[in-house]
């Protein structure tokens, strides 16, 4: 996938919990980014780690009838 931001699916894998703390706090240096969600699951002697990212992309569009979406002076405004 090319636009990185539309990835937000990532796996991490570690022989130890403590590894893998040091794994996701490593990744989430390096990109900048937080991890939405995670799921740390105990597989053989590994312990795995599947993660979304938090997404940066936002698309704010005008809805049907009296039910919008809109940015004013860098405030989101949300009616229905």
């Amino acid at each position: 996938m090319e636009d990185q931001n539309k990835n937000n699916l990532l796996f991490f894998e570690a022989d130890s919990m403590k590894n893998l703390f040091d794994c996701l706090t490593k990744w989430q240096k390096e990109n900048k980014k937080r991890l939405l969600s995670i799921n740390v699951q105990q597989e053989n002697n590994t312990f795995c780690c599947i993660a979304l990212t938090n997404p940066t992309e936002v698309i704010i569009c005008n809805g049907n009838g009296t039910d919008q979406a809109r940015v004013s002076g860098g405030i989101l405004w949300v009616t229905s």
